[in-house]
């Protein structure tokens, strides 16, 4: 072979062996990627292609698919009382991608999972149609219906927990939206979507994990866990050495109580009434490091995973003086979500055992063979069972004594506990406050149900009687005889 020649073959050869190496880079080290990538249409037309799996509450799904007529997206998705479960559901959407459940178990929905392989290798034999798997979530009906019909037209949240196994039994969010009304690839549902888009109200905002508040008087009960186990209170009904007047740390201010009484007032006394005073010098008697240690053994400063994403709760670590006294009573700069508080909750109703909160109990494949099971997992012991149980008597005094009588179930053998916040916020708190209600229930046999609500808005009531046992305790007690009637 002549040079010129040789020099062409060279040439080709490695133009050759630059493709082969272009085509194994995109086809395994870039597959993912390119799978996922939001304009890859394939992707979605596979996703809408055949029977979408369920997603299944109490046994029976929350979800289905609907042939659309479309020549590609040939399956829509559609949502049983969609509003009321889009905070847990998420939306799949044909033009518009998927979130939360819909798109965290995705494979498993589609039937695409790894998992899912002998199932789809068994219908190419069978002739059966490809299906996707289902996923069983912990969630209660009940206690969701009485969550989202409590919230009715006010803007807020709400979680509920089972304290025992951090099972998640209620996530509402209000306002809230149909996820139905944008599945599809039509004009209509373009429109439906930028309507949401546009909203100011948010209501694809997921408050109950997405949004952190200020959480006003009901992060107390984190203080006074702290005060308890740092060994700054040991008896709860005895006086404390905190003058009406205190001052705030670093300031001229006094610390403003709201309640009469407050004056030397014992821990227990104290949360009854929820004394600023009182709180406000414990957080500064535990000092700023070891109130962060108790928050973030609570998860604070971390986010969360249920398996859907929540934003992580805030307790300032670089706090002065007077900023970790005025964080202590849940003001400065101190932020929460619901799940956080629902879990705060759920660990003093647990004896100060935290579970790790979720929603998804059980993956099933097409056949209803069981894929994965969630166990229980143990986060943290924020406290111990005995200081656990004394911030029982108190938080349970709240409700028998205090500000929290509006969360009273009134059934024999069951005790409730709770705490009320009125969270002020805005410049010079100038906009209206949010109203907080935390509880838990608890009978012979533990306790089935914590709970967490906010009342972000309200429209129509004025500032005044803007209250956690005014506007929130009521609807805590609601899911919370929800939840024990559906345990019997």
């Amino acid at each position: 072979m002549n040079k010129p020649l040789r020099r062409v073959a060279i040439f080709c050869g490695l133009l050759i062996f630059a493709l082969l190496v272009r085509d194994n880079w995109l086809q395994f080290v870039r597959a993912d990627e390119l799978n996922a990538h939001p304009k890859n249409t394939r992707v979605r037309i596979e996703r809408y292609a055949n029977e979408r799996g369920n997603i299944i509450v109490d046994g029976k799904p929350i979800t289905g698919s609907v042939d659309s007529g479309d020549e590609y997206f040939k399956f829509k998705r559609t949502y049983t009382d969609g509003p009321m479960w889009a905070p847990v559901t998420g939306y799949a959407s044909q033009a518009y991608d998927a979130n939360q459940i819909e798109k965290i178990e995705d494979g498993i929905l589609t039937g695409n999972d790894d998992r899912l392989f002998f199932d789809r290798t068994l219908a190419m034999f069978t002739g059966d149609k490809k299906k996707g798997g289902d996923v069983v979530t912990t969630l209660n009906g009940a206690a969701q219906k009485a969550a989202f019909e409590g919230l009715g037209k006010k803007t807020g949240a709400v979680v509920a927990i089972e304290p025992k196994t951090g099972k998640i039994l209620a996530m509402a969010s209000t306002p809230s939206y149909d996820p139905s009304s944008f599945a599809g690839y039509s004009r209509k549902d373009e429109k439906a979507w930028v309507a949401l888009e546009k909203d100011k109200n948010k209501p694809k905002q997921n408050r109950a994990i997405r949004e952190i508040y200020p959480p006003g008087s009901v992060f107390k009960v984190v203080t006074a866990a702290a005060a308890l186990e740092n060994g700054k209170v040991k008896d709860i009904d005895a006086a404390t050495d905190t003058p009406d007047g205190w001052k705030i740390p670093l300031s001229n201010k006094e610390m403003v109580n709201h309640a009469k009484g407050c004056a030397n007032a014992s821990l227990k006394r104290a949360l009854d009434i929820s004394c600023n005073s009182v709180f406000a010098k414990l957080g500064d008697d535990v000092g700023r490091d070891k109130m962060v240690e108790m928050a973030e053994k609570f998860g604070f400063n971390a986010e969360q995973f249920t398996p859907v994403r929540s934003s992580a709760s805030v307790y300032d670590k670089n706090a002065d003086r007077g900023g970790n006294a005025l964080s202590s009573i849940g003001q400065f700069n101190t932020a929460t979500t619901p799940l956080q508080m629902a879990m705060v909750t759920a660990a003093i109703a647990n004896d100060g055992k935290l579970m790790k909160p979720y929603m998804i109990d059980e993956l099933r494949a097409p056949n209803v063979d069981l894929l994965k099971k969630t166990e229980p997992e143990e986060m943290s012991r924020p406290v111990s069972q005995e200081n656990a149980q004394l911030l029982q008597q108190m938080m349970e005094s709240v409700v028998t004594n205090g500000t929290g009588g509006n969360a009273d179930l009134n059934m024999d053998g069951v005790k409730v506990g709770g705490k009320t916040g009125t969270a002020q916020h805005g410049d010079k708190n100038a906009k209206r406050p949010y109203a907080w209600f935390i509880s838990y229930a608890k009978n012979a046999e533990g306790s089935p149900v914590a709970v967490a609500v906010i009342v972000e808005d309200s429209a129509g009531t004025s500032r005044e009687d803007i209250s956690g046992g005014g506007l929130a305790a009521p609807i805590a007690k609601a899911v919370m005889k929800a939840v024990l009637k559906t345990r019997g």
